[in-house]
C-alpha cells in the first residue's frame, strides 16, 4: 500500500468520524469539532518528527471521540469537553520530546512556546524615583 492510498484511507476515516461528530446539536457540534481539531493540531506540534507517537496519539483521539459519539446528555458532553480541553492544555504545556543520544543519556528538545525568559528573583522592591 502506497502512502497516497494510506493517506486517502485515513482521510476517509477522519471524514466519517467528523460526520458522526456533526450529529450533535449545532452549538455543541461546533464546540466538539473545534476541540477535535485543536487536539489534532496540538498532537502534530507536540509529537513533531515522531511518527510512532503521532500515530498513537491520532488513534487515541479518534478512539475517544468515536467511543462517545452517541452521547446525548448535555451535562456529560460538557464534562467530556472539559476533559478534552484539559488534555489539550496538558499536552501543549507539559510534554517535551526527548531523543536517546546514548545508552544512558537523553537530549531534550523543547518547543519554542515552552521556553520562558528566565527573570531573576529580586527580594527588594524597586525604588520609586
Amino acid at each position: 500500500m502506497s502512502w497516497g492510498t494510506k493517506k486517502k484511507g485515513l482521510t476517509k476515516q477522519i471524514k466519517e468520524l467528523l460526520a458522526d461528530i456533526l450529529s450533535f446539536t449545532s452549538p455543541q457540534r461546533m464546540q466538539v469539532l473545534k476541540l477535535f481539531r485543536a487536539l489534532h493540531r496540538t498532537r502534530q506540534q507536540v509529537f513533531k518528527n515522531d511518527a510512532r507517537a503521532l500515530e498513537a496519539a491520532r488513534q487515541k483521539i479518534n478512539e475517544e471521540f468515536r467511543n462517545h459519539q452517541d452521547e446525548t446528555s448535555s451535562e456529560r458532553i460538557a464534562e467530556l469537553m472539559k476533559i478534552g480541553s484539559d488534555v489539550e492544555v496538558l499536552l501543549r504545556t507539559s510534554v517535551i520530546q526527548g531523543l536517546h543520544t546514548g545508552s544512558d543519556s537523553l537530549m531534550l528538545i523543547p518547543r519554542k512556546d515552552l521556553l520562558l525568559d528566565n527573570v531573576p528573583y529580586c527580594d527588594t522592591p524597586p525604588r520609586k524615583l
